[in-house]
C-alpha cells in the first residue's frame, strides 16, 4: 500500500570525518542556542538551509539560494543512479545497546482518508506554513518522514541483512553519540524486494506530521507527481524502535504537599528523593496510568492510578485515548485536580532538562512521564484519533541532509 521508488539522492561530497560538521538534527529539535552552535561550527552546515536565522521570508530566500549554490559548487551532488538507502543507527537507550535499521525511499503521500498512511497527531498551521515555504524555496526534502509498518514475518530484516553484509557507503557519529552507517541499494532484485514488502502494508507516521501535511499541500498545488516525498520506513515490534517520554514543566500549580491532598483519593502516592528516582519509579510502574511530580527543594511524589481512576475522564472518551498517560494527565489531572492551565505547560524530552528545571528552580513543578508504547500509537492512528501535543519522542532522531530528496518536477 505504501508506494515507494528509488531516487538519485543528493549527498554531501565531503570526507567522512567532516560529516558531523555539516549535518544536523531535524529542524524542530534544534533550540536557538544549538542553532547558533551549528552556524558557528561550519559554514557548510545544513542548518543554514533547514533553519535559517534571517528574519521573515528572507530566511527562505537565503535557504534556497544557499542550497542551489552548494549544488552548483559540487558540495552537494546527486548520486549517478537512483537508489534506495538502508540506514543503521547504533545507540544506547534505557541501559541497552541497540541498533535500528530503516529504509530511505521516495514514497507517494496519500490522503489520510485512504487509510494507507495513518497519522496520529494534530498539525499546527504555523509549522505547516514554515515547511511549505522552505519546500517552495528549495524544491527538496532534507528530513525524511518517519514511518512504521508491520513486518511479522521479518522479511524486511532478511533483506537488510543481505544489504549490510557489504561495506557501507559512509559512516559517522552525531553529537549525541549515535553511530550512523548508510548503504546504497541499486540492484533490481533487492529494490523489488523492498517495494514488494512495503507495497503490501499500511504505514503509520511516527515523526514528521507537518512535513507530511506539507507534501499533500504541495501535491494539491502541483499535481499528482508532487505527492512524491522522502520517507524512512522501519518495522514495528523491533527492539530498536524506541519512544522516550516527553516530560512536562509547569510554571504554576500547587505545592507537593497540596498536590498530595488533591491526588490521594485517586492515586497511590509514594515520596521519592528527586527527579531521577521519580522517573525510574514511573518507568517501572505497571499501572494503567502513572506519573510523578517534582518540586524544587521538596523532593518528588510518584502517583500510580487506583482502580476506578478512569472515571476522571468523560465516559465518551475513545478507548485509544483513554489508555494514554498524556491524555489522562492533561484531561483528567492537570486542570481538574491540580488547577494548572495549559498555558502554564512547557515540554522537555530529556531527563537532564527536567532535572535542570527543578535544580535551578526554573519551574513550580516538573511532571515525569513514561514513554508512550508503540502499540498505543498504532491504536490511536487506527481509531482516527489524535494524541495530545508532545506525546511521543522517537529516539534517535533522523539526521537532516544525510540523503536529500529532490522533488519530482
Amino acid at each position: 500500500m505504501a508506494e515507494i521508488q528509488p531516487f538519485p539522492g543528493i549527498l554531501y561530497r565531503v570526507p567522512e570525518e567532516d560529516l558531523p560538521r555539516v549535518l544536523a538534527p531535524p529542524y524542530d529539535v534544534i533550540p536557538p542556542a544549538y542553532q547558533e552552535e551549528l552556524y558557528a561550527r561550519d559554514p557548510r552546515n545544513i542548518v543554514r538551509v533547514i533553519l535559517n536565522r534571517r528574519p521573515g521570508d528572507d530566511a527562505y530566500r537565503e535557504a534556497g539560494e544557499t542550497f542551489r549554490r552548494w549544488r552548483e559548487e559540487g558540495l552537494l551532488a546527486a548520486d549517478p543512479e537512483p537508489a534506495l538507502y538502508v540506514l543503521e543507527q547504533a545507540f544506547a537507550a534505557e541501559g541497552r545497546a541497540l541498533r535500528r535499521f530503516g529504509l530511505l525511499a521516495r514514497f507517494r503521500a496519500e490522503d489520510p482518508e485512504k487509510r494507507l498512511i495513518l497519522p496520529h497527531e494534530h498539525t499546527r498551521a504555523a509549522a505547516k506554513e514554515d515547511r511549505f515555504k522552505l519546500l517552495l524555496a528549495t524544491r527538496a526534502n532534507f528530513s525524511p518522514i518517519f514511518l512504521m509498518f508491520p513486518d511479522k514475518e521479518s522479511r524486511f530484516g532478511a533483506l537488510v541483512a543481505g544489504v549490510i553484509a557489504r561495506p557501507p557507503a559512509l559512516r559517522y557519529t552525531d553529537d549525541g553519540g549515535v553511530g550512523h552507517r548508510l548503504w546504497r541499494v541499486t540492484d533490481a532484485a533487492t529494490v523489488g524486494g523492498f517495494r514488494s514488502i512495503l507495497g503490501g502494508q499500511k504505514a503509520y507516521i511516527a515523526d514528521g506530521h507537518h512535513r507530511y501535511a506539507t507534501a499533500l499541500r504541495y501535491r494539491d498545488a502541483h499535481g499528482k507527481d508532487g505527492a512524491w516525498t522522502l520517507g524512512y520506513f522501519t518495522p514495528l515490534g523491533v527492539p530498536g524502535l524506541v519512544v522516550l517520554p516527553y516530560h512536562r514543566i509547569l510554571a504554576e500549580g500547587p505545592s507537593l504537599d497540596e498536590a498530595r491532598s488533591k491526588l490521594g483519593r485517586h492515586f497511590d502516592l509514594a515520596p521519592v528523593p528527586g527527579v531521577a528516582a521519580a522517573a525510574a519509579a514511573v518507568a517501572a510502574s505497571e499501572r494503567p496510568h502513572a506519573f510523578a511530580l517534582a518540586q524544587p527543594g521538596a523532593g518528588a511524589l510518584v502517583a500510580e492510578s487506583k482502580p476506578g481512576t478512569e472515571g476522571l475522564l468523560s465516559a465518551d472518551t475513545p478507548p485509544s485515548l483513554r489508555a494514554l498517560d498524556t491524555y489522562f494527565l492533561h484531561r483528567g489531572v492537570l486542570g481538574p485536580l491540580l488547577g494548572v492551565s495549559e498555558a502554564a505547560v512547557s515540554y522537555v524530552h530529556s531527563l537532564a532538562e527536567a532535572e535542570e528545571a527543578v535544580d535551578r528552580e526554573k519551574c513550580r513543578l516538573a511532571v515525569l512521564l513514561r514513554g508512550t508504547p508503540v502499540s498505543q500509537i498504532v491504536d490511536v492512528a487506527e481509531a482516527r484519533e489524535s494524541m495530545p501535543a508532545k506525546s511521543t519522542f522517537f529516539h534517535p532522531k533522523l539526521p537532516s541532509a544525510l540523503v536529500i530528496h529532490p522533488l519530482v518536477e
